[in-house]
């Protein structure tokens, strides 16, 4: 169980110190802000669509390892995936963050996601790992109003 905590912790700072499709994403389909006022992360989320299909998707902001993690993750896991898979990612996401229960991942390319798995045992990090998430669905729907975990 240590061993798997500490690959766990080492995807978090690697993704942290070297974030995946981190800066700006010229002629973006949508676009959202999202804020943490609790810890001050912010994320800016811009995605490229190709019909339903996330196409391209990036972020900018700063904050936390655990949220710039989770962006960082988040981008390569939605990469290819219609609305309607990207929703049910979240999905999946938020109950392995917030539940108690394990989730067994269809694919092994979303496996490096359970490495967020441990903020459920802090009930305060959950917003800083689903923050880049709820700014996502915002920026699928082009939704120009910031998304805050408050």
């Amino acid at each position: 169980m240590n061993e798997l905590r500490e690959l766990y912790q080492e995807v978090i700072l690697d993704h942290n110190k070297r974030p995946r499709n981190f800066g700006v994403l010229p002629g973006f389909s949508g676009r959202a802000e999202g804020y943490n006022p609790l810890c001050g992360d912010r994320v800016s989320v811009a995605v490229l669509m190709d019909g339903d299909v996330v196409e391209d998707v990036r972020f900018e902001g700063a904050g936390c390892a655990i949220s710039q993690a989770s962006a960082s993750l988040m981008t390569e896991s939605v990469k290819g995936r219609t609305i309607c898979q990207t929703n049910e990612l979240f999905q999946q996401f938020h109950q392995m963050v917030t539940g108690d229960g394990p989730v067994v991942w269809a694919e092994e390319k979303l496996e490096p996601l359970s490495a967020l798995a441990g903020v459920r045992e802090f009930p305060i990090r959950i917003k800083c790992a689903t923050l880049p998430w709820h700014t996502l669905l915002a920026a699928l729907e082009n939704d120009s109003q910031d998304v805050s975990t408050e």
